[in-house]
């Protein structure tokens, strides 16, 4: 069992900044993605390369703070402010809006924005997910694809197909989430995981006795202030790998 835990949001504050960065510090996680938009990105950019051995991706973001480039197809996200909205939760007018070609390639040109400024800082980028998990979005496969292809990065994270303990998942999720991944790896050479979840939902699988063949990526989010979040925090500081995953090798997206 291949274990990474990837932290998101890595350049949104630095209080989140902190906890990521202690959490890599005492080697409890070994990946994070940046949002390159993000107020505190320049603090995280600072610091990162005290970690050599972890991986750093991007956090693809068009659902919050302001866009790095100025694409007219981007006015239908922003507010009065000039801000991604970011009132609505998990970027829901995105998702609810019809995608024409216009947003579309606003996005393409922010999303390589942000992938071109994470290089001309000199990060390393080991891999690609999104806030909000608006790669997902069916009507944004292409671009994001796009952007992977533009920038020859092979590997992302998928859509979440590992589930909780008591989670009751139809049949009709299962299968989309089955062929949006088969799309991921396939629609533009790729490599990833083969499993994605949150961190305590892998946990619970794990004190159920149930456990994982192969690669899995494990989401956290230090520092949020979203109570499921903050619990994966500090289950992540206890000593579950000794305790229920012996076997485990915890590695980077560098080494997938």
């Amino acid at each position: 069992m291949k274990i990474i835990i990837n932290c998101d949001d890595l350049g949104e504050s630095t209080f989140i900044n902190d906890r990521i960065l202690d959490l890599m510090e005492a080697g409890r996680v070994t990946s994070a993605t940046l949002l390159m938009n993000g107020p505190a990105v320049d603090d995280a950019v600072r610091r990162i390369g005290r970690y050599p051995h972890m991986s750093f991706g991007v956090h693809l973001n068009v659902t919050q703070f302001r866009p790095l480039c100025s694409h007219p197809g981007l006015a239908p996200l922003l507010n009065e402010e000039g801000e991604f909205e970011g009132r609505e939760k998990y970027g829901g007018k995105l998702r609810r809006m019809r995608l024409t070609t216009r947003i579309a390639e606003g996005i393409f040109a922010e999303w390589s924005a942000q992938i071109e400024r994470a290089l001309a800082l000199r990060i390393p980028v080991s891999h690609l997910d999104s806030h909000h998990f608006t790669h997902k979005i069916p009507s944004l496969f292409r671009v994001f694809k796009r952007v992977q292809k533009k920038y020859g990065i092979s590997k992302i994270r998928i859509t979440e197909n590992v589930f909780g303990v008591h989670k009751i998942v139809s049949p009709m999720r299962r299968a989309a989430g089955l062929a949006l991944n088969f799309a991921f790896r396939h629609y533009v050479q790729t490599k990833t995981t083969d499993g994605f979840c949150e961190f305590s939902t892998f946990h619970e699988r794990l004190l159920a006795g149930l456990g994982w063949h192969g690669s899995i990526e494990l989401m956290c989010h230090p520092g949020s202030n979203r109570e499921e979040y903050s619990y994966d925090a500090a289950l992540l500081y206890g000593n579950w790998r000794e305790e229920l995953a012996k076997d485990a090798k915890l590695i980077s997206y560098n080494e997938l």
